[in-house]
């Protein structure tokens, strides 16, 4: 098993494009790349401990490649947007690529050059790729929220122009 961690705004978000591919065996939603020990998600949301919001994947790479669970992640982000994400904006939900190994950070930046040199997108690509650091997953109450609340998870998606934009940019199907 091997992990991978993508912040792609709201956590929310982020879990059920991954949550029925062969090989992820665990999602854990939670906090990356700030200084607070063990943030809770009213101090994450303030923007001042430095962490976004995340995913981390522990995935079979036998079943499904890096580089597949990659263009996942770039199909469900706006790449161009700083420091937010749709109508959530500061950088606690900036997007961004956290590796855990060389391999990974190689593949990271190797999908977003080849994201960038598609031409899909006017504006530059400002995803981060960094390091992974520590990882702390949320409260519970955040794990699988778009299966407990799937009323308001649908309500959000949707409002915050999430599912618009992805429709829009790469196809209903995606």
């Amino acid at each position: 098993m091997e992990l991978a961690t993508f912040a792609g705004g709201c956590f929310w978000c982020m879990e059920p494009p991954y949550d029925k591919l062969p090989g992820v065996e665990k999602i854990t939603v939670g906090y990356i790349g700030g200084q607070t020990i063990n943030p809770t998600y009213k101090e994450v949301c303030t923007g001042t401990t430095g962490h976004t919001e995340a995913v981390q994947l522990e995935f079979d790479p036998d079943i499904i490649s890096y580089e597949a669970l990659l263009d996942v992640f770039w199909k469900n982000i706006n790449p161009t947007q700083l420091n937010g994400q749709f109508y959530d904006l500061g950088t606690q939900y900036r997007t961004g690529i956290f590796y855990h190994s060389a391999e990974q950070k190689v593949q990271a930046e190797k999908s977003k050059k080849n994201l960038e040199a598609s031409k899909k997108f006017a504006n530059p690509i400002v995803t981060e790729i960094t390091e992974a650091t520590q990882f702390f997953p949320a409260e519970e109450m955040h794990q699988k929220y778009f299966k407990k609340s799937p009323e308001h998870y649908k309500r959000y998606s949707v409002g915050s122009g999430r599912v618009e934009f992805k429709n829009a940019t790469w196809g209903s199907g995606n």
